[in-house]
């Protein structure tokens, strides 16, 4: 990776659930802080599956973070002295996060964006297909597919044991026993066709 040294930057750590992109955002900002540099760090409020207040990890590891509703709320908390902002569980915030992203890197600061590229119904999800256009480095990580154990690019929900039906609502947060990391040909939504050859 080439180092930027005269102004800010985005980078997108994405990919399905269970990949790891909360545990690479806290291995990088825990990095920042080994080289004494100010970080803040922020969350969607709305995620509380493991922990209000930090960014956790399925794993275990956590970061102590700032719970936000909205955007906004980051340009607020930042002043002169902050080197680098986290961001997790980006898809949960409207499309002004990607112009907040933008203003912090104008400002000089690296900016750590990390979030899933696709709901359940393997769509777009919220800001993080621009981020990913906008930003210098875009990292898309991969988990194991629970079904086949192929690499996994995709989130499987589950209701019931059964996949969810493509008009159920997008956000529903909660963790393993209703998501599934899949891969293309496991991955199933009841009303949604695979197009056939």
């Amino acid at each position: 990776m080439y180092k930027i040294t005269k102004s800010g930057w985005i980078e997108v750590i994405t990919g399905p659930m269970y990949c790891g992109k909360s545990e690479e955002l806290i291995r990088r900002l825990r990095r920042v802080k080994i080289a004494k540099q100010k970080i803040k760090v922020f969350k969607a409020l709305i995620d509380d599956r493991y922990n209000k207040n930090d960014v956790v990890s399925h794993s275990g590891n956590s970061l102590e973070a700032i719970p936000i509703e909205k955007a906004d709320e980051i340009l607020e908390q930042i002043d002169g002295t902050v080197n680098v902002v986290g961001i997790d569980e980006a898809q949960f915030f409207h499309d002004d996060l990607i112009e907040i992203c933008e203003k912090l890197a104008d400002r000089g600061i690296r900016v750590i964006v990390a979030g899933l590229d696709r709901n359940f119904r393997s769509e777009p999800f919220g800001p993080m297909p621009e981020l990913m256009a906008r930003a210098e480095y875009v990292d898309k990580l991969h988990a194991i597919c629970i079904q086949c154990g192929e690499p996994a690019s995709r989130t499987q929900r589950l209701i019931n044991g059964e996949p969810a039906a493509y008009d159920d609502p997008v956000i529903l947060v909660a963790a393993s026993e209703v998501y599934e990391a899949r891969c293309r040909s496991c991955h199933q939504v009841k009303g949604q066709d695979k197009e056939q050859d």
